[in-house]
């Protein structure tokens, strides 16, 4: 099997003071006119990685398993299961109190398990720095399980900045960001996006997010029988790179990230 992955140059930034290793600083900034796709071949979960590079695997529904070059891995809205290996994340996000996006019960080995939802009131609040690894939020309100009303701050939408690069996961997103949360979001290098068309934020607003946001990479989600994925690739085909990958992960680089927006469909696949 063949991957796709992006290809890195040596970066010469300064390093922030870290327990672990070092995190290259993100900033939130571009880089313009990187160098586009090479296609190597495949890279097993758990391999190696290069200082700069990022590697993430798609597992299921929302959940995302994110990987660094030091060995850190965190996994998106998590739920419990990753599939028959025995991996024990570095930290956890669960952006909504849903039976397909958290788990009241999660492995005790975990040493991180970060909520997104309000809590006695309060919305949540999280900045974990790992060393190599910042794991922030913007939290989002949602719909009451009426349809009619409002659940302040019932969502977030979780950034992972790592290896210079700054990666946002929409959860189970609701409305449009406001003009503050797109400003707490900063630049979003990679963006991992609900196309469900109705669960979350219709597929007219999820385009209108995606096209603010403008994300040098854009990986799909919660997507189910993929009708409404289609949609959505058809949709923004015009503005957008589209690419389709037989495959569940891929490797990034802030220094590999192609020059023009591109939407990666990856197939998902739990962790063997």
């Amino acid at each position: 099997m063949l991957r796709y992955v992006l290809p890195c140059l040596a970066l010469a930034l300064p390093a922030a003071p870290a327990a672990a290793q070092d995190r290259i600083p993100s900033h939130c900034i571009a880089l313009a006119e990187a160098p586009g796709l090479e296609v190597l071949h495949h890279a097993a979960y758990g391999d190696p990685l290069e200082e700069d590079r990022v590697r993430i695997r798609y597992l299921n529904h929302a959940s995302f398993l994110i990987e660094t070059p030091g060995g850190l891995s965190a996994v998106t809205d998590y739920t419990g299961f990753l599939g028959i290996g025995d991996l024990v994340p570095d930290v956890v996000t669960m952006n909504n109190a849903h039976s397909t996006h958290w788990t009241d019960l999660p492995d005790p080995r975990i040493p991180n398990v970060l909520r997104g939802w309000a809590e006695d009131g309060a919305a949540a609040d999280h900045a974990l720095d790992l060393g190599e690894m910042l794991v922030r939020n913007v939290p989002t309100d949602v719909r009451d399980r009426f349809g009619d009303g409002v659940r302040p701050d019932g969502n977030s939408i979780f950034v992972f900045e790592v290896a210079g690069l700054c990666i946002g996961h929409l959860g189970h997103l609701h409305h449009e960001p406001d003009a503050a949360q797109y400003a707490a979001l900063g630049r979003m290098d990679v963006l991992m996006v609900p196309v469900d068309g109705g669960y979350t934020v219709n597929l007219e607003t999820m385009e209108k997010v995606v096209r603010r946001l403008r994300s040098s990479v854009v990986l799909p989600m919660h997507w189910f029988s993929g009708r409404s994925l289609e949609i959505f690739l058809s949709e923004m085909e015009a503005e957008f790179d589209v690419v389709r990958l037989e495959q569940p992960d891929i490797e990034l680089s802030l220094a590999g990230l192609p020059s023009r927006p591109t939407i990666m469909v990856l197939q998902p696949d739990w962790i063997p």
